[in-house]
């Protein structure tokens, strides 16, 4: 896997072997980053949940977000993220935590521009996530979260106040971004 855009484009990354990862492809890394380049926002804060190897966030920093939190509850897949940050020369602007997803949005207390989710295809928890997510002080009604899934396991149109803003697929994979309903 390689950054394709940004200051970090080239830059071949790793990704974790031995664990249920699957590293978003290029193709999708791409996509994701196009639709996110093409909506209003700002890319200050970017949370990647089920990081993986970090690439999705790596990926956002490249392309010129300010600040990337990570997250992923597997050990090796922290210490590849870390590797990644800094074969990437990126390290200044992240940091890693190494717990579950459920410990993380308990304890991270700031806002997110952009949230980039990218669990196990078979993860049938996705929508109780996003539920719980718009629960959170994570999200505003600006903020983007950019949900990857398998096609054979469709995402509503609606979680809490999360509306569904777009849906694209990309060969097995489907790219949903949801927004939060500005509720006065």
């Amino acid at each position: 896997m390689r950054i394709i855009a940004g200051s970090a484009k080239g830059h071949h990354i790793m990704a974790p072997k031995g664990t249920p990862t699957r590293p978003a492809t290029d193709l999708v890394r791409g996509a994701i980053m196009s639709m996110l380049e093409n909506m209003d926002g700002d890319w200050d804060n970017v949370l990647d949940l089920f990081s993986g190897s970090g690439g999705l966030g790596i990926e956002a920093l490249s392309r010129g977000a300010g600040w990337a939190d990570f997250v992923d509850r597997e050990a090796r897949c922290c210490a590849i993220i870390k590797s990644n940050l800094e074969r990437t020369k990126l390290t200044d602007r992240a940091h890693v935590y190494c717990c579950s997803i459920a410990k993380a949005i308990s304890f991270l207390d700031k806002e997110y521009d952009i949230l980039l989710i990218d669990p196990p295809y078979a993860n049938p928890n996705i929508g109780d996530l996003l539920t719980e997510i718009d629960k959170t002080r994570l999200i505003t009604p600006q903020t983007r979260v950019v949900v990857t899934h398998s096609p054979h396991m469709p995402l509503g149109p609606k979680y809490g106040a999360l509306n569904l803003v777009t849906e694209h697929r990309h060969g097995d994979s489907c790219i949903n971004v949801y927004r939060k309903e500005n509720i006065s």
